[in-house]
């Protein structure tokens, strides 16, 4: 089998993209069929809340492993997000249900479970230490680590998945799929917390974050031998880059393709940024990424409108913690840790990505920006949770349209592409 170590990839020159048949190769010579004879491969995915073509890529891993493997199986790396029916599993795998039932009728498919204690199994815990060196001294707590416990089922893990900016880690991919996405609440909750702590806009499209460190470091406690395959997807769907090899050394070079891919430098900030949120994001704690791609381009007491008439609910999950905790900025939970120090750290985290920078001082809070949701979500829950309410009914989106000389940007696929302000100021220089 060929050293996953050294990798390959298919990297798109600016009016191409990568074909399959490229991508074919990347695979065959990072994840070879001759190594893996007779063992239990586990792909691991990502759910539909990101964009990329992993049905294609599992499809020519199917093609390349099938009848060689002893079994290839699925488990969609949703973090916290709800479970996928398998209609949605297959939808998002690029097959139909014909399919499912007769090419890919022994591919088992698993939807991971955070929140099950018997679907778990420690793996190790970051030292206290361990974290202070990783934090650069903001935090020194032990944080146990656990996986799904299907993981460690398996002879080889095969990950594969996009990399983005990311509000929590900086870019997403690469280990990410293993933490959070099939990993346990405690890591979760900590790194999450810890994401916030700096910011989402010191945090997003910066690399070196301290949170992929704590990433990595987890990464590491997992001993299956692991391939990842980062791929990076332009704004029009095709495909920019697919970079296989260890999760390290594959995101290492596809976040720096990303960089070049997802970031859009503007000259000046918005007083109104319009953030259209496409439909796979179902609920605000997805489409929340409408906010924090944009962040970094809405002028100080400026609005941004994320508008998602399709959205209905906080969150399938979390709602309830929500909507009894509300959204606020990060000193707003830092100030009165006893009261919010024992809820879950990465629903707070949530809650201050969404809403901004800001302060609290004296029991006065400040956020940067006002924040406005425009969905089916009543505007009495809107106001309950600290956030401005629109009809959505009476947001003509044409009108943002080609306004940007007076202050206005319209966004019409927000979550993927990251904006930010050619001279950012301190509070949105990351690294």
């Amino acid at each position: 089998m060929t050293d996953a170590s050294q990798g390959s990839s298919a990297i798109a020159g600016p009016d191409t993209s990568v074909s399959p048949d490229a991508v074919a190769d990347v695979l065959a010579k990072t994840c070879a069929a001759d190594g893996l004879r007779g063992k239990r491969v586990l792909a691991i995915v990502p759910d539909g809340t990101r964009t990329a073509p992993v049905g294609l890529v599992f499809r020519l891993l199917h093609e390349q492993l099938s009848g060689v493997v002893s079994s290839l199986d699925v488990m969609i790396a949703l973090g916290t997000h709800q479970p996928m029916s398998e209609e949605a599993i297959c939808r998002r795998l690029d097959m139909t249900m014909a399919e499912r039932q007769t090419r890919y009728r022994e591919v088992a498919f698993y939807n991971h479970e955070w929140d099950n204690p018997a679907a778990l199994q420690p793996v190790g815990v970051l030292s206290a230490e361990r974290i202070h060196e990783l934090t650069d001294g903001a935090f020194s707590i032990d944080v146990p680590v656990e996986i799904n416990r299907r993981v460690l089922q398996y002879d080889r893990i095969v990950i594969i998945g996009p990399v983005f900016p990311h509000e929590v880690v900086g870019f997403s991919g690469g280990n990410k799929y293993l933490f959070p996405g099939v990993g346990g609440p405690e890591i979760l909750n900590f790194f999450h917390w810890l994401g916030a702590v700096v910011t989402n806009p010191m945090i997003i499209g910066s690399k070196w974050t301290p949170v992929r460190k704590i990433v990595d470091a987890a990464g590491a406690l997992v001993t299956v031998p692991k391939t990842c395959f980062c791929m990076v997807v332009r704004p029009d769907g095709s495909l920019a880059a697919i970079v296989g090899g260890t999760p390290e050394a594959a995101w290492t070079e596809a976040s720096e393709v990303s960089r070049r891919t997802h970031i859009v430098y503007k000259e000046r900030a918005y007083h109104t940024v319009l953030s259209c949120v496409p439909k796979m994001y179902e609920d605000l704690w997805t489409g929340g990424k409408g906010m924090y791609k944009l962040e970094p381009v809405v002028a100080d007491g400026g609005e941004l409108i994320i508008y998602a008439p399709h959205i209905s609910q906080v969150s399938v999950t979390h709602g309830r913690l929500l909507l009894e905790i509300g959204y606020h900025c990060r000193d707003y939970f830092r100030s009165q840790w006893d009261r919010f120090g024992q809820m879950p750290w990465g629903v707070i985290a949530h809650s201050t990505h969404v809403r901004g920078i800001g302060t609290y001082e004296n029991g006065a809070e400040q956020c940067r920006i006002k924040v406005t949701v425009a969905s089916q979500i009543p505007e009495h829950i809107c106001h309950q949770i600290n956030l401005g309410y629109r009809d959505p009914a009476t947001v003509d989106v044409e009108s943002f349209a080609n306004r940007e000389d007076e202050g206005v940007l319209l966004v019409r696929k927000a979550g993927e592409m990251l904006y930010r302000l050619q001279n950012p100021p301190a509070w949105a220089v990351g690294s």
